[in-house]
């Protein structure tokens, strides 16, 4: 189950703490082959990947993204199984969620319910991702009713001793309620320069860093060190950070690599998600 009931403890960090990346969906596997391809490759402190089809599963199963997802799958069980040691992996070896569109709260609870089953049918995904999801109180109560049977799904589904996660694309701060909804919320998604001027919300230092990601694109290669510091100081462990800026016929700034993938991969260093 998520985190629905314990509060973690107070951790607010300016040090070297470790970071690793949640990736908010890189484009179709025909696509963006060499994003994908670069998940699976040892050294990467990866955390999870979002699987976003046709803004959720699509109509029927996809050959390519079901190879995609089982690579990940693959490395991540082969690791937890002992065949590989974790000090080899390198990092490799995150979860694939499957991405569940909220639209601000408006879907039906049963329309995400059969996608977020369509998921794991299919994919055999490790968890979900949340996207568009609202932060208001008012909403607060049908969030937390789909993230329990979501928890519940993924427990009737799960073959192992790990549980399932599930990620809160909010993109904001919420109402701090939210907290205990799930087990990681995206309190910041946008551009570089208006994170470098934000602030974190003090409720949230009652939570470990494993609790928060951010996603910030348009970060030039020369701000790659003031932007990482910006993320552990206001408690974030997980990062997505691209110099790409949505501009120039990018319809979507984080469907691709940034140009420095390999240099911020060597910054933040391997590490294995628990």
């Amino acid at each position: 189950m998520p985190y629905l009931s314990s509060t973690g403890t107070t951790r607010r960090t300016g040090g070297a703490g470790q970071l690793g990346f949640g990736v908010p969906g890189y484009a179709h596997p025909l696509l963006a082959s060499t994003e994908w391809a670069e998940l699976t490759r040892p050294g990467t402190p990866l955390h999870w990947a979002v699987l976003n089809i046709d803004n959720g599963p699509g109509a029927r199963p996809d050959p390519h993204c079901l190879e995609a997802a089982g690579r990940l799958r693959n490395a991540r069980e082969r690791i937890m199984r002992g065949e590989i040691p974790r000090e080899a992996a390198g990092g490799a070896g995150g979860r694939v969620l499957g991405h569940l569109d909220l639209a601000l709260g408006s879907r039906a609870f049963g329309e995400l319910i059969a996608d977020a089953q369509s998921f794991l049918d299919w994919y055999r995904v490790d968890g979900f991702y949340l996207g568009r999801c609202p932060a208001g109180r008012a909403e607060l109560p049908a969030v937390r009713r789909l993230t329990s049977t979501l928890a519940t799904l993924l427990e009737h589904d799960e073959g192992g001793d790990e549980r399932g996660l599930l990620v809160l694309g909010l993109g904001t701060h919420p109402h701090p309620g939210y907290a205990e909804a799930a087990d990681q919320l995206v309190t910041y998604s946008g551009p570089w320069t208006d994170y470098r001027w934000s602030q974190v919300a003090e409720w949230t230092a009652a939570y470990p860093p494993e609790r928060f990601a951010h996603f910030v694109h348009g970060v030039p290669r020369t701000h790659l060190e003031e932007a990482m510091r910006i993320a552990r100081w206001q408690g974030a462990g997980t990062i997505f950070f691209t110099d790409r800026d949505g501009r120039q016929g990018q319809s979507d700034p984080f469907a691709a690599l940034p140009s420095y993938w390999d240099e911020i991969v060597s910054r933040i260093g391997p590490g294995i998600s628990e």
